[in-house]
């Protein structure tokens, strides 16, 4: 498929990258730009060579927010038509998705971010969401994610303060996994994207959905549902292979089902 606002390739087998490419806009989302991102996002998890995605913007700008002047152009009842803000697309993405983030991720920037399941980045990443300075609040989930990831106070002080997270503080924070260098933290988001596409995908998936549902349920139903995922995972082919293997002192050979 042919993109106009966004890179694709696959840097090492079993990893595919997303790249946002409007350098002329610092990556500011819009309309189309985050239409091509799910819809590249949705071809890597149909692809039975990928077992994980990388997404990054680059090393100036993951993403500095959304696209201003196409907001200030449009009414609520716009937004609500085209529903801008709806970025289910991309929580349905089955494959861990790992952000790769450097520089600035503001706004609809660091919305997307946190919708990544594991976050690496650079030394210069900034974290921030000054949407009220324009006289709106987040709306694709920034209250509800970022308030999660590093608790009410910083939260506040981020959306009401204007202030923006360095990588050390969102590290400590718990909002990324990791921080290097700018000069290598697009490797290291590709070397832990490989290492996750080297495990059984299907326990890999089970994994992903049980942890999304900590988030959102209590825990004697989250409790559940993980016990429902963890007998699944006894019906597929690989766990057969990960025990046979453990005990003949082995590696696996995954069959992904």
């Amino acid at each position: 498929m042919a993109y106009e606002m966004i890179l694709t390739e696959t840097p090492v087998p079993g990893v595919g990258l997303v790249r946002l490419n409007r350098p002329q806009a610092l990556n500011a989302l819009n309309a189309q730009i985050t239409r091509e991102i799910f819809d590249a996002l949705e071809a890597f998890d149909k692809d039975d060579t990928i077992g994980a995605i990388v997404l990054t913007g680059s090393d100036k700008a993951f993403a500095a927010g959304a696209d201003i002047k196409q907001m200030s152009e449009t009414n609520a009842v716009a937004m609500m038509s085209d529903d801008f803000t709806d970025w289910s697309r991309m929580s349905r993405i089955t494959k861990p998705i790992i952000g790769a983030i450097s520089g600035w991720a503001l706004g609809g920037g660091c919305e997307m971010a946190m919708m990544c399941d594991m976050l690496v980045a650079s030394e210069s990443a900034k974290f921030g969401q000054p949407e009220v300075k324009l006289g709106i609040i987040p709306g694709a989930g920034g209250t509800q994610r970022l308030t999660r990831a590093v608790g009410k106070a910083v939260a506040m002080e981020v959306m009401l303060g204007d202030r923006n997270l360095t990588a050390a503080e969102a590290l400590a924070g718990g909002l990324v996994n990791r921080v290097y260098p700018v000069e290598t933290y697009l490797q290291e988001a590709i070397n832990l994207a490989a290492k996750v596409a080297s495990m059984p995908r299907v326990a890999v998936r089970l994994i992903k959905q049980a942890v999304n549902k900590a988030e959102e349920l209590g825990l004697t139903e989250g409790l559940d549902f993980e016990k429902r995922n963890f007998y699944l995972a006894f019906a597929t082919e690989d766990k057969t292979e990960g025990m046979k293997a453990f005990v003949e002192k082995r590696q696996p050979q995954w069959k992904n089902r």
